[in-house]
């Protein structure tokens, strides 16, 4: 847990994670607490940095790209910033992250179809480094 937040800090972020839309007054009487200390906490959240924004998810979101999963990519030896501006700049990439472990990069995809899918993995897999890859189909997604 980080120094500066407490453990009402992390169950009021997870309340909004939750319901990012919620009233300061229902924060206030689901969580117990005053009205003026959720407000400040909140502010105080943004202020640090904790909380970089508020967000929502539309159906046009979900519906652009029904196909979505994980591709795990290892590379072989130092190209890994190249392949990281390479996999940004493909449409169906919606984020790359570097890792630890057996796989160096991750990468979330979405598509229209699984024969797109398929034809940017294959574009993914023939990148000069990519040394082995896995990819993980989403099958459903809940958002709690």
């Amino acid at each position: 847990m980080d120094k500066k937040m407490n453990k009402m800090d992390n169950i009021l972020l997870n309340f909004l994670k939750k319901n990012a839309r919620a009233s300061i007054s229902s924060i206030a009487a689901e969580l117990n607490l005053t009205r003026t200390t959720v407000r400040t906490k909140i502010n105080k959240l943004i202020n640090n940095g904790e909380i970089l924004g508020f967000t929502i998810i539309t159906k046009s979101d979900v519906q652009s790209s029904p196909v979505r999963g994980l591709v795990m990519i290892q590379i072989e030896g130092t190209g890994a910033h190249l392949i990281q501006k390479k996999l940004v700049a493909l449409q169906q990439v919606k984020a790359v992250h570097t890792t630890n472990g057996k796989w160096d990069i991750i990468v979330d995809l979405g598509t229209q179809s699984l024969d797109e899918l398929d034809e940017i993995l294959t574009k993914i897999r023939k990148f000069p480094g990519v040394n082995n890859s896995e990819t993980s189909l989403f099958l459903s997604t809940k958002y709690i």
